[in-house]
């Protein structure tokens, strides 16, 4: 494996959403979780769920509140 397949933590550092709307009535479903390259040019991307209605994926930085999710 090259370094652009490895990272330097097992942890996500940023989730995966599958949004559905607009604004406050915007639906977020976490589908996956990305981590990325130690030359930080791109992500290893884990999708638990492939999302089969319209909507986005949305790439979020983890936060500390979405730790214990």
């Amino acid at each position: 494996m090259s370094d652009t397949d490895t990272t330097s933590s097992n942890r996500p550092t940023h989730r995966l959403f599958h949004v559905v709307g607009e604004a406050e009535k915007a639906n977020w479903i976490r589908i996956g979780a990305a981590w990325p390259h130690k030359d930080s040019k791109g992500f290893n991307i884990d999708l638990e769920y492939i999302p089969q209605k319209r909507g986005r994926i949305v790439l979020r930085e983890q936060t500390d509140q979405e730790e214990g999710q």
